[in-house]
């Protein structure tokens, strides 16, 4: 009888992978990100597996409806480049909320995400919606609250 333990390495084939619903009406962009990352990686799983995709598929609801602590709404940049020279623009968190929440959600949770294929291919498991409606309920999602 041998009493040492050994580590499971699950397998991305292997890997049960569930769907859920996340509302992110009132809840805070960072915080609501950092538990969105943690669910896409399949860090919540006791079989978490660093280099495989072990994480669930999420629908983020009420994108539009999230908010930001302090004074980031005048005071935190959304930059981007056009690829011209000089072509750096900025746009305040207060303007880019209005009009790219969606796109607010998916940058914070890519950010927690590591870089590289896998990362790639952990970010498109994240679907984002402004409003309450979503095309995803043939694969019958489940509440989940963060």
């Amino acid at each position: 009888m041998s009493l040492t333990k050994q580590t499971v390495s699950v397998r991305t084939q292997d890997a049960p992978h569930q769907w859920y619903i996340v509302d992110l009406k009132d809840k805070v962009l960072g915080r609501a990100a950092v538990q969105l990352a943690n669910m896409l990686r399949g860090k919540d799983r006791p079989a978490f597996t660093p280099n495989a995709d072990t994480g669930d598929y999420i629908v983020v609801i009420n994108a539009s409806q999230l908010k930001l602590t302090g004074k980031k709404l005048e005071n935190k940049m959304y930059y981007h480049h056009t690829n011209f020279a000089g072509g750096i623009k900025g746009e305040p968190a207060r303007i880019f909320l209005q009009r790219h929440s969606e796109q607010a959600v998916r940058l914070a949770v890519w950010g927690m995400l590591p870089k590289g294929p896998l990362g790639r291919r952990l970010i498109t498991k994240l679907k984002v919606y402004d409003g309450a409606s979503h095309p995803h309920a043939a694969q019958n999602p489940l509440v989940r609250e963060v």
